[in-house]
């Protein structure tokens, strides 16, 4: 199974699509963008596994709350 690894609803209806397999193991491949939504961290691979200042934390977190908001998606903690 492949999907969007960015696209919710997707994850969750390969997620049940796997579960309904009996007998075999069942890979999804979830294809995804490293850093994606984050203005200064999207595909640029040296912030993987590379954590962020405190400044750089609140921008990330600020930019996935406007984006998940604008997809009319509740974040809040």
């Amino acid at each position: 199974l492949e999907v969007d690894g960015h696209d919710l609803p997707a994850l969750m209806h390969a997620l049940d699509a796997a579960e309904m397999v009996k007998g075999s193991p069942t890979v999804i491949i979830a294809h995804t963008v490293k850093g994606k939504g984050v203005s200064f961290m999207e595909n640029r691979p040296e912030w993987h596994g590379k954590a962020p200042n405190k400044q750089e934390l609140e921008k990330a977190l600020a930019e996935l709350d406007d984006a998940y908001r604008r997809e009319g998606t509740d974040v809040s903690g």
